[in-house]
């Protein structure tokens, strides 16, 4: 009997800590899978589409977000709990910025038509960018020694941000996701009819990718 194969689009956003964490949860859930083949694929959604292109201070959206000092203190310490279970190192003080998320998913989307397994390295290094070092990137030049540092052609990257290239694809995606019900992130998309919303705890993954694989049909998959 064929082994299964099984897709998942993870619906995800740069500045998103749950996105990161859920990402880890699911690359776990995956490594826990061997005999089910299972291909990734990511669509770009944005929680702030109206921060501004230089983005803006990251106090001052946090207590947009959440309110108050106390609501954001609490918050971080619960995410930073999570993210060492998950091996995330949350830095949340070195983050000075909040970005625009526009021009990080533009870079992750040119990834995809690179080399197999760029666009995966990329997502990795700029949440990590973020998150655990505090490194603003929604600035260009951040953006392009990501690139760099993943393989990708830097000086392609950098002429391609001057530009506005992908800025409307990265907007439709991310439009997509809200007209057919997603209203946050992380959300994984599997096979193209079952939908995870959330970080999930892996075991919660797993258990979810066995039940879909059950049904999985020898053939069914191509056709998708």
């Amino acid at each position: 009997m064929s082994s299964p194969t099984i897709y998942i689009n993870m619906i995800s956003d740069l500045v998103c800590p749950w996105c990161f964490i859920g990402r880890k949860r699911l690359f776990k859930a995956i490594a826990a899978l061997p005999e089910i083949t299972i291909k990734l694929s990511w669509t770009p959604f944005q929680l702030y589409p109206n921060m501004k292109p230089e983005g803006i201070p990251y106090p001052i959206h946090m207590k947009k977000v959440l309110g108050n000092q106390n609501a954001i203190d609490e918050t971080e310490r619960t995410l930073i709990e999570l993210g060492k279970q998950e091996g995330i190192e949350f830095d949340f003080a070195a983050i000075k910025t909040e970005p625009n998320s526009l021009d990080a998913h533009r870079v992750v989307y040119w990834a995809s038509q690179d080399k197999k397994g760029i666009q995966e390295k990329l997502i990795a290094e700029l949440f990590s960018r973020f998150f655990e070092q505090g490194q603003n990137i929604g600035d260009h030049a951040i953006l392009v020694d990501a690139a760099k540092s993943v393989g990708m052609r830097s000086d392609v990257v950098e002429k391609l941000l001057e530009t506005d290239i992908d800025k409307d694809t990265i907007k439709q995606d991310s439009a997509h996701s809200y007209y057919i019900g997603v209203r946050g992130v992380p959300s994984f998309i599997i096979d193209k009819k079952y939908v995870v919303m959330g970080a999930q705890p892996t075991e919660v993954l797993i258990d979810t990718i066995e039940q879909i694989a059950d049904g999985y049909e020898p053939g069914a998959s191509e056709d998708r």
